[in-house]
């Protein structure tokens, strides 16, 4: 358990520091703007080009992978937007935000450095792959959803471009592309750009810890509504056992695919729920909440995951 602790610590102790940072400096908002976008355009395009151009293509076509951790990923959503439902009284849009906050963990910032630093290198395929397909799946959902719940003359033509346009062009997919093409022809990047790269790439998780805290900080909590515990439930606790139950439902798999899986269906709701709600003005005081308790609940919830995996606890076949 030492050992899980000394894994987790330094990462939630870089959120403590950004959120420590910006109460105590009172850090404007558009002063991070710089921040993020090292972060977003720069840093973890460098890591995933880097993991998956170094990765045989045969591992990247894991379909049956694939499948299973998106379907789980689209379950969280729909029981999510289904509470959402409830308790909005039908209201869409304000939903869809809902099901954003019970399945899309926090897989840009936290993810890559928690699972490679708890599992190893061998865990960076299975990073890439959800990241992908859980960013298409969710990019394309919540703008559809938005649409629904205001109806523009765009049309379902304009909607699709609208969706097409903010899928490939996030600058995470179109360096995940790119490595599976460099995977692909087998190319080699010259040894200057491979180091570049390596050194945006080191510099990914600290900066995104700390982006992440800071802009936690920024949103002060005045109270906590009463659909926050059951949406942070979905995403903390039943994303990560749906996760679990599918894989061994569609496997056997490699155990270290199933740890990287579990792992990454742990993390908390992730900072772009509230940059959704921001975009959308819809559920804004609620998305920040739930980003917040979320990342303080998984604490707690996302250290015990680390410790059933670094130990090997967790079963890797439920079903055989």
């Amino acid at each position: 358990m030492l050992e899980v602790l000394n894994l987790a610590l330094p990462f939630f102790g870089l959120i403590f520091i950004g959120f420590a940072s910006g109460r105590i400096k009172q850090i404007p908002d558009t002063a991070l703007a710089w921040m993020n976008f090292f972060i977003v355009y720069v840093s973890l395009p460098a890591l995933f080009y880097r993991i998956l151009a170094q990765t045989p293509l045969e591992q990247l076509a894991r379909v049956d992978f694939i499948f299973a951790t998106t379907l789980a990923t689209f379950w969280a959503f729909c029981i999510a937007f289904a509470i959402g439902m409830a308790v909005r009284k039908g209201n869409i849009g304000e939903s869809a935000i809902a099901g954003l906050a019970g399945g899309y963990g926090n897989i840009g910032y936290m993810g890559p450095g928690l699972a490679l630093a708890t599992l190893g290198a061998q865990a960076a395929v299975p990073v890439a792959l959800i990241f992908c397909f859980d960013n298409i799946i969710l990019f394309t959902l919540v703008p559809f959803m938005m649409a629904l719940a205001r109806p523009k003359p765009m049309g379902v033509a304009g909607i699709a471009l609208e969706v097409f346009k903010r899928v490939a062009g996030h600058p995470l997919i179109i360096a995940s592309a790119l490595g599976v093409a460099s995977a692909a022809l087998h190319v080699q990047p010259p040894v200057a750009l491979d180091r570049l790269m390596q050194f945006l790439q080191n510099a990914s998780a600290p900066c995104a810890l700390f982006a992440l805290g800071v802009t936690v900080a920024l949103r002060p909590l005045k109270r906590i509504p009463w659909e926050i515990p059951p949406l942070v439930g979905v995403k903390l606790l039943i994303h990560p056992i749906v996760v679990f139950m599918l894989l061994s439902l569609f496997g056997p798999f490699e155990p270290i695919w199933v740890y990287t899986a579990v792992l990454m269906a742990a993390l908390p709701p992730a900072l772009n729920v509230f940059v959704f709600a921001r975009q959308y003005d819809t559920w804004v005081e609620q998305a920040s909440s739930a980003v917040l308790i979320g990342t303080l609940v998984s604490v707690f919830t996302l250290t015990s995951v680390m410790w059933l995996v670094k130990t090997h606890s967790l079963p890797v076949l439920l079903f055989h």
